[in-house]
């Protein structure tokens, strides 16, 4: 029986993000970017501060989260929701 493992390795990669966002402490951890319109030289990038607001999510600062993307709590939802998806096929359902 042949195993999809890029589903598997899809829903350990989600879970570890989130952790590791979990962990961060966002008014500290501002030097690292993996921006790749900031590595191209550009000012406007649509994605920038998504990550830091999940992580003042993650730690209560609603307030915080909002101010540095709008869309922060929307993108936690999405992640929560595909995360259920695949436990829930791969776990529950075991189907390939």
């Amino acid at each position: 029986m042949k195993r999809n493992f890029a589903a598997y390795f899809e829903l350990i990669a989600w879970i570890a993000s989130l952790v590791m966002l979990a962990c961060m402490q966002p008014a500290t951890d501002t030097h690292y970017s993996l921006c790749a319109f900031k590595w191209l030289g550009f000012s406007f990038c649509p994605g920038c501060g998504l990550g830091h607001s999940i992580a003042y999510l993650f730690h209560g600062e609603i307030a915080a989260s909002l101010h540095a993307h709008p869309l922060g709590i929307f993108a936690v939802l999405v992640l929560l929701h595909r995360i259920y998806t695949l436990t829930k096929r791969k776990f529950l359902f075991f189907t390939p």
